[in-house]
């Protein structure tokens, strides 16, 4: 890669940074997710600012095209996010049936008491 390729790179990587930087200011992203977004983002920053990194891993890993390392990690790595949200959403699915659940049981429980009232005329 060239260094003004590398000069791009860093600078999109140091935006999204930013980026992630000002949902978390504004509250529309979770701490959790965002020290998620944020440390893969400094790993980037890390092989934008230093591309010998990429290709020191890639051969140590036996792999002879660095940017095919890259793919992988990055393939990897988003199948994890995608098991992770996968589990979250299955985890607030249960919590909003049993909510619901909930609820209909106060308003039958409601409408019970409602019945046994005297009426105001």
């Amino acid at each position: 890669m060239t260094g003004r390729a590398h000069l791009v790179l860093f600078l999109i990587t140091l935006a999204a940074l930013l980026f992630v930087v000002h949902l978390v200011r504004k509250r529309n992203l979770r701490a959790k997710y965002a020290m998620l977004w944020l440390s893969i983002g400094a790993l980037l920053l890390v092989v934008a600012a230093f591309p010998r990194v990429l290709d020191w891993m890639a051969a140590r890993a036996g792999i002879y095209y660095p940017p095919a390392a890259f793919l992988l990690l990055a393939v990897a790595f988003l199948f994890l996010v995608v098991i992770h949200f996968s589990w979250e959403l299955s985890r607030l699915e249960e919590r909003t049936r049993t909510l619901a659940e909930e609820v209909a049981l106060l308003r039958y429980r409601q409408g019970e008491v409602d019945q046994h009232l005297p009426a105001d005329d």
